[in-house]
């Protein structure tokens, strides 16, 4: 899943930062989770994409690139989604 996450973000986005951290084994037990995780994970993305959209704007641009995986159980992404020079 991490693979699929980084090909579709990194072909729609251009990112000149990505990081993506499994973190599916911190919500065993929660809505979502699955044995075997792939289901939660954290997106740090860098991108002239993002420059001038807001929070919500950004947000939505990355859950539209992934809707393949949304349907195979990816559950939550813990975005933060910044433009080139931002904090």
């Amino acid at each position: 899943m991490q693979e699929r996450i980084v090909a579709r973000l990194t072909a729609g986005l251009a990112p000149q930062r990505l990081d993506i951290v499994d973190e599916s084994d911190r919500h065993a037990g929660h809505s979502g989770a699955r044995p075997g995780g792939g289901t939660h994970y954290r997106v740090r993305i860098v991108s002239e994409r993002f420059a001038g959209l807001n929070r919500v704007a950004r947000h939505r641009l990355v859950y539209e690139l992934l809707p393949a995986e949304f349907a195979d159980g990816l559950h939550a992404l813990a975005l933060d989604a910044k433009a080139p020079g931002e904090p």
